[in-house]
């Protein structure tokens, strides 16, 4: 496998991934009850508008191969191998969607990429993984980048590299911030002063939050790992911050309801006002989560 295809694969890689789920999700009804035979008809119908397809086969729930592979000039026997090692049915399993594996030796000798598609019932039991073979060489012209796609590509992502580094700078300071303020007003057991704790907790928790978003934004943005199956990309980032903010706003409005409780109890309201903010934060995380997990299912 030549270098150069395999770093254009990884460049090009989402716009492979965005195609042949395209194909899937124009071509098959995933969360529709469908028989072996009907699944592989759509799967022969999706190798015939491709060019270069090495094959296509079902496997079952346990990663079983129950058909045949069609290729694009012959039916070769598959019935019966045990594929359930393979990234192609694993993944396809825990990300419960669309996805191509890296670049593997194939049986024919070559290499290529797999794209699966896991297929549920009506009552969202597993019952199929659609799989289709491509030559990684035919997968590199799909995913081909012109120079404008690859300079945006880099250009973004240095930008989340400087944004996320930059907040990691404001967390530290907020961090060094929030240790001085216990040795500066001298809080110890004997000592114990609330408001300098609540003020150093703030501090920290602030440092936190935005700590949380900014090693987000690298993970997923800059190195493009992915953790998550129901949530990805911007959407994960935007739950992520407003769960840390959201975590963040919890702990000073308990600090809020001591404080008041113990110096000045008719000023209580104004925590509750912020505990009742949270709770709205918390119904408006729920919905977007919702939403969004309904949006990516389809």
């Amino acid at each position: 496998m030549a270098n150069t295809d395999m770093q254009s694969f990884l460049d090009g890689r989402d716009k492979a991934k965005a195609y042949f789920c395209n194909l899937f999700s124009k071509n098959i009804p995933i969360n529709k009850p469908l028989s072996k035979e009907q699944l592989l008809s759509n799967l022969i119908q999706i190798k015939s508008q491709i060019k270069g397809c090495d094959g296509v086969y079902v496997l079952d729930e346990s990663g079983i191969q129950i058909t045949d592979t069609y290729t694009a000039k012959e039916k070769t026997k598959g019935i019966g191998s045990d594929r359930s090692a393979k990234a192609y049915y694993y993944r396809a399993i825990r990300d419960v969607k669309c996805n191509i594996t890296d670049p593997y030796p194939s049986e024919s000798g070559g290499v290529c990429v797999t794209a699966s598609q896991a297929i549920f019932g009506k009552d969202g039991e597993l019952q199929f993984v659609a799989c289709l073979d491509m030559p990684l060489e035919e997968v590199v012209k799909i995913s081909h980048l012109d120079r404008l796609e690859l300079f945006f590509k880099y250009f973004f992502k240095s930008s989340y590299a400087l944004f996320a580094f930059s907040l990691m700078a404001v967390a530290l300071l907020l961090f060094v911030k929030g240790a001085e303020s216990f040795f500066q007003n001298e809080i110890t057991p004997d000592n114990f002063k609330i408001k300098y704790v609540f003020e150093a907790t703030i501090l920290l928790t602030l440092a936190l939050a935005i700590f949380d978003l900014s090693k987000t934004l690298v993970e997923e943005e800059v190195l493009g790992w992915s953790k998550d199956s129901h949530i990805s990309g911007p959407h994960k980032t935007m739950v992520k911050f407003l769960g840390s903010i959201i975590i963040a706003l919890s702990i000073e409005a308990l600090m809020l309801v001591f404080k008041f409780a113990i110096s000045n109890p008719s000023e209580l309201i104004y925590a509750m006002y912020i505990i009742a903010g949270v709770a709205m934060l918390l119904i408006g995380l729920a919905v977007y989560i919702k939403f969004t997990k309904s949006e990516v299912d389809k």
